[in-house]
């Protein structure tokens, strides 16, 4: 089974480096690519900008967004995931510092998939992260067609 990479939706370089670390200590194979904006995710998903020479039909198995993004904000990222009939089905696991409703009311109406407040505590963050790796990168059995 090929492994397909992972989409890191994040501007925060620490947080980067503790999704890296906690991928590792899960011993999680899949690529890790990180975009800093909002902006570059839509670009790299829907191959346009500085991606447009990546196939657009190589998906990652899931996006692990943040909300709070430069340019443009997660849910708009989400809501254009889901508006497009190529990546509507792309698992996308929202990965944020914020727990006010709106905000998880507002994602789980857009269609994300899983909705994870980022834990401030270091050994608590690479947990919940290794967790997400192993679920949505082991356990779940992902559509095949859409």
């Amino acid at each position: 089974m090929m492994h397909k990479e992972i989409l890191l939706v994040e501007d925060n370089p620490d947080d980067v480096e503790l999704t890296r670390i906690a991928f590792n200590e899960a011993k999680i194979a899949n690529a890790l690519t990180v975009v800093t904006d909002g902006a570059e995710a839509l670009d790299y998903l829907f191959a346009r900008g500085a991606h447009a020479d990546r196939n657009p039909a190589d998906l990652p198995s899931i996006v692990l967004l943040d909300l709070n993004l430069p340019k443009v904000d997660g849910r708009e990222v989400l809501q254009a995931i889901r508006a497009n009939e190529a990546t509507r089905t792309l698992p996308v696991v929202v990965l944020t510092t914020s727990a006010e409703p709106f905000d998880v009311e507002t994602s789980y109406a857009l269609g994300v998939n899983s909705y994870i407040q980022k834990p401030v505590d270091f050994e608590q963050f690479v947990w919940a992260v290794k967790q997400v790796g192993l679920y949505w990168l082991v356990l779940n059995h992902p559509r095949t067609g859409g």
